[in-house]
Protein backbone atom coordinates (compact mmCIF):
# COMPACT_ATOMS: atom_id res chain seq x y z
CA UNK A 1 0.00 0.00 0.00
CA UNK A 2 1.47 3.38 -0.90
CA UNK A 3 1.66 5.19 3.01
CA UNK A 4 1.87 7.93 0.48
CA UNK A 5 -2.20 7.85 0.37
CA UNK A 6 -2.72 7.07 3.41
CA UNK A 7 -1.13 10.35 4.72
CA UNK A 8 -3.40 12.30 2.08
CA UNK A 9 -6.13 10.23 3.66
CA UNK A 10 -5.74 11.37 7.13
CA UNK A 11 -4.76 14.91 6.31
CA UNK A 12 -8.13 15.28 4.26
CA UNK A 13 -9.61 14.60 7.56
CA UNK A 14 -8.07 17.43 9.34
CA UNK A 15 -4.23 19.16 9.69
CA UNK A 16 -1.79 17.14 11.52
CA UNK A 17 1.90 16.98 12.55
CA UNK A 18 4.33 13.82 11.99
CA UNK A 19 3.72 11.98 14.99
CA UNK A 20 -0.27 12.17 14.98
CA UNK A 21 -0.07 11.07 10.87
CA UNK A 22 1.75 7.75 12.38
CA UNK A 23 -0.41 7.30 15.09
CA UNK A 24 -3.51 7.53 12.89
CA UNK A 25 -2.42 5.43 10.45
CA UNK A 26 -1.46 2.35 13.19
CA UNK A 27 -4.92 2.99 14.53
CA UNK A 28 -6.69 2.34 11.56
CA UNK A 29 -4.28 -0.39 10.23
CA UNK A 30 -4.62 -2.59 13.11
CA UNK A 31 -1.89 -1.46 15.46
CA UNK A 32 1.61 -1.63 15.59
CA UNK A 33 1.95 -5.12 15.74
CA UNK A 34 0.17 -5.37 12.29
CA UNK A 35 1.82 -2.75 10.51
CA UNK A 36 4.31 -0.06 11.91
CA UNK A 37 5.41 2.58 10.13
CA UNK A 38 8.63 4.20 11.17
CA UNK A 39 8.75 7.64 12.42
CA UNK A 40 11.46 8.28 9.23
CA UNK A 41 9.19 7.02 6.47
CA UNK A 42 6.12 10.00 7.95
CA UNK A 43 8.90 12.24 7.63
CA UNK A 44 10.49 11.61 4.21
CA UNK A 45 7.16 11.09 2.57
CA UNK A 46 5.48 14.27 4.11
CA UNK A 47 8.79 16.24 2.53
CA UNK A 48 7.96 14.56 -1.06
CA UNK A 49 4.08 15.13 -0.98
CA UNK A 50 5.47 19.10 -0.02
CA UNK A 51 7.95 18.84 -2.73
CA UNK A 52 5.09 17.98 -5.13
CA UNK A 53 2.40 20.35 -3.87
CA UNK A 54 0.43 17.92 -2.43
CA UNK A 55 0.86 19.43 1.36
CA UNK A 56 1.78 21.98 2.53
CA UNK A 57 2.59 23.28 6.41
CA UNK A 58 0.04 25.40 7.98
CA UNK A 59 1.93 25.86 11.28
CA UNK A 60 3.92 25.03 14.39
CA UNK A 61 2.68 23.38 17.15
CA UNK A 62 5.00 23.58 20.46
CA UNK A 63 2.68 22.10 23.03
CA UNK A 64 5.29 22.48 25.68
CA UNK A 65 7.82 20.28 23.58
CA UNK A 66 9.81 20.38 20.67
CA UNK A 67 8.17 21.77 17.49
CA UNK A 68 5.93 20.12 15.38
CA UNK A 69 5.06 21.42 12.02
CA UNK A 70 1.48 20.98 10.91
CA UNK A 71 0.47 19.77 7.48
CA UNK A 72 -2.28 19.83 5.77
CA UNK A 73 -4.07 19.27 2.17
CA UNK A 74 -3.77 21.36 -1.11
CA UNK A 75 -6.12 21.28 -4.00
CA UNK A 76 -3.61 19.38 -6.09
CA UNK A 77 -3.47 16.67 -2.99
CA UNK A 78 -7.29 16.24 -2.85
CA UNK A 79 -7.31 15.86 -6.28
CA UNK A 80 -4.52 13.00 -5.93
CA UNK A 81 -6.84 11.32 -3.04
CA UNK A 82 -9.56 11.64 -5.16
CA UNK A 83 -7.84 9.80 -8.31
CA UNK A 84 -6.91 7.03 -5.43
CA UNK A 85 -10.05 6.14 -4.17
CA UNK A 86 -11.73 6.35 -7.59
CA UNK A 87 -8.98 3.55 -8.78
CA UNK A 88 -8.34 -0.20 -7.64
CA UNK A 89 -5.56 -1.80 -5.52
CA UNK A 90 -2.92 -4.05 -7.62
CA UNK A 91 -2.72 -6.75 -5.32
CA UNK A 92 1.36 -8.42 -4.52
CA UNK A 93 0.47 -12.32 -5.29
CA UNK A 94 3.35 -12.75 -7.62
CA UNK A 95 5.89 -11.50 -5.63
CA UNK A 96 6.20 -14.07 -3.30
CA UNK A 97 9.65 -14.34 -1.41
CA UNK A 98 8.71 -18.29 -0.31
CA UNK A 99 8.01 -19.18 -4.42
CA UNK A 100 11.78 -17.62 -5.01
CA UNK A 101 12.53 -19.89 -1.97
CA UNK A 102 11.41 -22.93 -3.01
CA UNK A 103 12.52 -22.73 -6.64
CA UNK A 104 16.16 -21.90 -5.40
CA UNK A 105 15.67 -24.93 -3.15
CA UNK A 106 15.16 -27.48 -6.50
CA UNK A 107 18.38 -26.68 -7.71
CA UNK A 108 20.07 -26.76 -4.58
CA UNK A 109 21.79 -29.95 -2.92
CA UNK A 110 22.15 -28.30 0.41
CA UNK A 111 17.95 -27.93 0.33
CA UNK A 112 15.67 -30.16 0.36
CA UNK A 113 11.76 -28.96 -1.10
CA UNK A 114 9.81 -31.13 0.82
CA UNK A 115 11.33 -29.25 3.93
CA UNK A 116 10.99 -25.88 2.57
CA UNK A 117 7.23 -26.37 2.18
CA UNK A 118 6.85 -28.26 5.55
CA UNK A 119 8.47 -25.02 7.27
CA UNK A 120 6.33 -22.74 5.71
CA UNK A 121 3.47 -25.01 6.18
CA UNK A 122 4.19 -24.70 9.81
CA UNK A 123 4.71 -20.92 9.55
CA UNK A 124 0.93 -20.48 8.19
CA UNK A 125 -0.10 -22.52 10.72
CA UNK A 126 1.32 -20.15 13.55
CA UNK A 127 -0.15 -17.47 11.46
CA UNK A 128 -3.29 -18.57 11.11
CA UNK A 129 -3.58 -19.44 14.44
CA UNK A 130 -2.42 -16.19 15.68
CA UNK A 131 -4.88 -14.29 13.37
CA UNK A 132 -7.57 -16.50 14.51
CA UNK A 133 -6.89 -15.57 18.25
CA UNK A 134 -6.47 -12.13 17.52
CA UNK A 135 -10.24 -12.09 15.57
CA UNK A 136 -11.69 -14.20 18.20
CA UNK A 137 -10.68 -11.66 20.44
CA UNK A 138 -12.17 -8.69 18.65
CA UNK A 139 -15.18 -6.79 20.04
CA UNK A 140 -17.55 -6.81 17.27
CA UNK A 141 -19.01 -3.69 18.66
CA UNK A 142 -16.12 -1.33 18.37
CA UNK A 143 -14.30 -3.22 16.04
CA UNK A 144 -16.36 -4.48 13.23
CA UNK A 145 -13.47 -3.37 10.21
CA UNK A 146 -11.07 -5.13 11.93
CA UNK A 147 -12.65 -7.99 12.26
CA UNK A 148 -13.24 -7.61 8.43
CA UNK A 149 -9.50 -6.80 7.92
CA UNK A 150 -8.55 -10.00 10.03
CA UNK A 151 -11.26 -12.41 8.34
CA UNK A 152 -9.13 -10.66 5.08
CA UNK A 153 -5.63 -12.28 6.47
CA UNK A 154 -7.26 -15.44 7.92
CA UNK A 155 -8.90 -16.35 4.16
CA UNK A 156 -5.50 -15.68 3.02
CA UNK A 157 -3.71 -17.82 4.93
CA UNK A 158 -6.10 -20.82 4.38
CA UNK A 159 -5.70 -20.06 0.60
CA UNK A 160 -1.81 -20.69 0.98
CA UNK A 161 -2.14 -23.77 3.05
CA UNK A 162 -3.77 -25.30 0.03
CA UNK A 163 -1.99 -24.04 -2.31
CA UNK A 164 1.25 -25.68 -0.88
CA UNK A 165 -0.53 -29.11 -0.66
CA UNK A 166 -1.11 -28.18 -4.63
CA UNK A 167 2.59 -27.57 -4.78
CA UNK A 168 3.58 -30.64 -2.92
CA UNK A 169 1.50 -32.96 -4.34
CA UNK A 170 3.23 -32.22 -7.58
CA UNK A 171 6.95 -31.35 -6.46
CA UNK A 172 8.21 -34.61 -8.36
CA UNK A 173 7.00 -33.27 -11.64
CA UNK A 174 8.07 -29.44 -10.86
CA UNK A 175 11.78 -31.67 -10.19
CA UNK A 176 11.64 -33.11 -13.27
CA UNK A 177 11.52 -30.15 -15.31
CA UNK A 178 14.37 -27.42 -16.08
CA UNK A 179 14.64 -24.34 -13.57
CA UNK A 180 14.04 -20.90 -15.81
CA UNK A 181 16.68 -19.54 -16.97
CA UNK A 182 17.38 -16.09 -18.74
CA UNK A 183 17.50 -15.30 -22.54
CA UNK A 184 20.65 -15.20 -23.63
CA UNK A 185 21.41 -11.76 -25.22
CA UNK A 186 23.88 -10.71 -27.23
CA UNK A 187 27.07 -8.68 -26.45
CA UNK A 188 28.36 -5.71 -28.24
CA UNK A 189 26.30 -2.68 -29.70
CA UNK A 190 23.74 -3.55 -31.42
CA UNK A 191 23.97 -4.00 -35.64
CA UNK A 192 22.93 -0.46 -37.33
CA UNK A 193 20.31 -1.47 -39.73
CA UNK A 194 21.54 -0.11 -43.30
CA UNK A 195 19.35 2.08 -45.21
CA UNK A 196 17.50 1.63 -48.28
CA UNK A 197 18.46 3.81 -50.75
CA UNK A 198 15.86 4.96 -53.57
Amino acid sequence: MSVRNAILGLLADRPRHGYELRAAFEAIAGGEALWALKPAQVYTTLARLEEGGLVTQDGVDQDGGPEKHIYSLTPAGQAELAEWFASGVPTEHQRDEFFIKLMLSLGNDNANPYRVIQAQRNRLYQELHDATTHRNQADPRVELAQIFLLDKSIMHLEADVRWLDLIEARLDDIRRQPLPRPQPRPRGRPRKKLGIES
